[in-house]
């Protein structure tokens, strides 16, 4: 009898798809729910398409690792930012998506059976990748802000381990861990001979004066330290799949390996299009986050409205709010009593790996103010409801 194989039978389902069913099954819900932002690439991504068009070879396969003058301007934007020099002891990789750039190092570092520490709650892409590998997922657990627990991290190191990973600003808590955090879970791995893997995908996206700090950018930490970044979210380039990875030059040969195999080479016409977003820069971004700061404020007014029934553990990045629930319901069970009762649509803890307790990703990037008033309303009478039954 055909089936599908155990391996993947071990893989959870995308919670995303799922919730989007749920949606299109109630039309009128807003969602709180998909990891996106409100605005569209800038006009400078579009102005590179004709370059694109005007030589018939970009019709064919380019290099694995990223056209030259993309890895010029990705190079310099590391160098300017983020205090990472791309040099004899580091290579920079373009992939389609920081996504692929998780699981090109996955591949890249571990074998069948590794183990790779991961921060509770989880981003979920991350935890499918790791089993999908045939490897081992090690949750561990944050503290009650979610903030790391180095002491706990340093516990679950075994023979087996091969990577930790860290994302900062967070996904899907919103918490941006601090320098001194990061330079801790560094030299940890340092010590260990293991890797850090340090996914960076929110860089821009912090509050209230927060800073991110890059891993990469410590000294000497070239030969154990895996960077992943994105222009999904800063760019609003989520379809054009543009990511990329700095990785240990001892990597590269398996990184390209890989990438070659699955992939080829990202989407040419979108990497033209990625050097038109960086020669705008990081100001395209900021620019919109003005917008998306005060959608926060909006939803930290609402959300503080309702105390009694939820608390809302301090987020200084990304754009979302992981809330703890004051009930024994399950999460699935008040997300699909949200949607249907109350049109608005939220994710589930569980999928980020919380096993105890009723927790509720808000995702507030994608919305206007005066949609995110609605959605936010709903949630928050929604709550105040079905919790009060």
């Amino acid at each position: 009898m055909y089936s599908e194989n155990p391996r993947m039978q071990a893989v959870q389902s995308p919670i995303i798809p799922v919730v989007g069913e749920l949606i299109r099954a109630y039309p009128g819900t807003i969602s709180l729910g998909q990891g996106v932002v409100y605005y569209a690439p800038p006009a400078a991504a579009f102005e590179q398409i004709p370059q694109f068009l005007a030589d018939p070879e970009n019709h064919k396969y380019k290099p694995v690792a990223g056209i030259p003058p993309l890895l010029d301007a990705i190079a310099a934007k590391l160098k300017g930012e983020n205090g990472i020099d791309i040099n004899a002891q580091c290579c920079l990789v373009v992939t389609a998506g920081s996504n692929m750039g998780f699981m090109n190092a996955i591949l890249a570092i571990t074998s069948p059976g590794d183990e790779i520490i991961i921060q509770t709650p989880y981003y979920f892409n991350h935890e499918m990748a790791i089993t999908m590998a045939s490897c081992v997922p090690v949750p561990v657990a944050t503290d009650e802000n979610y903030q790391l627990r180095l002491d706990a991290i340093e516990q679950a190191i075994t023979e087996k381990t091969r990577a930790i990973v860290t994302i900062s600003p967070n996904n899907p808590t919103g918490a941006v861990y601090p320098p001194e955090a990061l330079r801790a879970v560094n030299e940890i791995c340092c010590r260990h001979g293991i890797y850090h893997i340090s996914d960076e995908a929110y860089e821009y996206f912090t509050y209230n004066e927060v800073k991110h700090f890059s891993p990469g950018s410590i000294p000497k930490s070239n030969a154990h330290t895996i960077s992943l970044y994105s222009l999904s979210k800063a760019y609003g380039f989520a379809s054009w799949r543009i990511g990329y990875m700095v990785i240990p030059e001892h990597l590269l040969v398996s990184v390209k390996k890989i990438q070659d195999t699955i992939l080829i080479c990202p989407p040419v016409i979108s990497q033209y299009a990625a050097v038109g977003v960086l020669q705008i820069g990081a100001g395209y971004c900021y620019e919109k986050l003005r917008t998306i700061t005060e959608v926060r404020e909006i939803v930290l007014a609402k959300l503080s409205t309702i105390s009694d029934v939820c608390t809302v553990p301090s987020a200084e990045g990304a754009f979302y709010f992981l809330l703890k629930i004051h009930t024994q319901q399950s999460d699935m069970e008040l997300v699909e009593r949200l949607i249907r009762e109350h049109g608005v649509a939220v994710i589930p803890g569980t999928t980020f790996g919380i096993e105890d307790g009723c927790y509720l990703r808000v995702a507030y990037g994608a919305l206007q103010q005066k949609t995110a008033f609605e959605g936010i309303t709903r949630l928050v009478d929604g709550l105040r409801v079905i919790l009060s039954a």
